[in-house]
């Protein structure tokens, strides 16, 4: 394979995408592995020679594998929770039309493919020129360059005149409260019927003390940016459904009630609601208002 060229950018939430790669292949290569992601080990393996280049914190971080053993573990688990609902909703819509939002260098088109699904990755123009270098893209499987906030890239979504699933993985706690709402409320009006699972964050871990925290732990921990810092929190999932009638919520998912047995003694938390709501996924439905 050619060697993948350009410049890593660890600003902001970009470094995001990088850290959720290689721990998902860390973990893809371990026994008994949550998530099995042969693309991701082979991307890793490309970039590895352009992150020894780089002199940045987080750049060792990643070349050398010392990513927090929590981690390598908590990210895995959402991807495949998000991975399911995927193939839940094919099953039922075969040739349905899957958007990934804030994509990354996720490789979810390749993990559930099923030879008929048409797959949009979505992020912004440099994330998007990097992974065109690491995958490639078929009939089925588009990559756009774009921001989020540019609905200009749901006309490509209409288009296939199929039904619709939005997976919004690790996105919205990076945009203000406005602009989440803008989103959802336009993919309610031009796709209806539509579904939209996606993370969310509990606002006490966005604002004052406990969201000081969560900053610290971000800049110290992860070694990412001051850009990286959350913005949008909830005071739970049901408050999506008071921005417009037709919004409704089927499901919300906690990391600590899988009780995987990876996630060893972090599972006492579960029942401290502090942690245990910290972040979490909702799925919903987007019916016409």
């Amino acid at each position: 394979m050619n060697t993948v060229k350009g410049e890593l950018d660890f600003s902001g939430v970009e470094a995001t995408a990088l850290l959720t790669l290689y721990a998902k292949a860390i973990e893809s290569q371990s026994n008994d592995s949550v998530l099995k992601d042969k693309k991701a080990e082979e991307m890793v393996h490309r970039l590895d020679p352009l992150l020894k280049t780089q002199t940045g914190r987080m750049a060792r971080q990643l070349y050398r594998r010392s990513i927090d053993p929590r981690l390598t573990i908590h990210i895995p688990l959402r991807a495949k929770k998000y991975d399911s609902e995927a193939i839940r909703f094919l099953k039922t819509h075969p040739k349905g039309v899957i958007v990934n939002i804030g994509c990354g260098l996720d490789s979810r088109f390749y993990r559930l493919d099923n030879g008929q699904v048409h797959f949009f990755d979505l992020d912004l123009p440099l994330m998007i020129r990097l992974k065109k270098q690491l995958l490639e893209e078929n009939e089925r499987y588009c990559m756009i360059g774009q921001t989020v906030l540019d609905f200009s890239w749901m006309d490509q979504v209409e288009a296939i005149r199929q039904p619709a699933m939005f997976l919004a993985e690790g996105v919205f706690m990076y945009l203000p409260e406005v602009d989440v709402k803008k989103l959802v409320l336009e993919m309610q009006r031009r796709f209806p019927g539509s579904e939209l699972v996606c993370e969310l964050t509990n606002r006490t871990w966005v604002d004052g003390f406990w969201g000081n925290i969560s900053a610290y732990k971000m800049k110290r921990r992860v070694k990412m940016g001051a850009d990286a810092a959350f913005k949008f929190g909830v005071s739970g999932a049901e408050e999506l459904e008071t921005w417009a009638d037709g919004i409704k919520l089927l499901e919300k998912w906690f990391y600590m009630d899988d009780n995987h047995p990876k996630l060893g003694w972090i599972r006492i938390f579960r029942n401290w609601k502090l942690i245990r709501d910290a972040q979490f996924t909702a799925r919903y439905q987007l019916k016409a208002p």
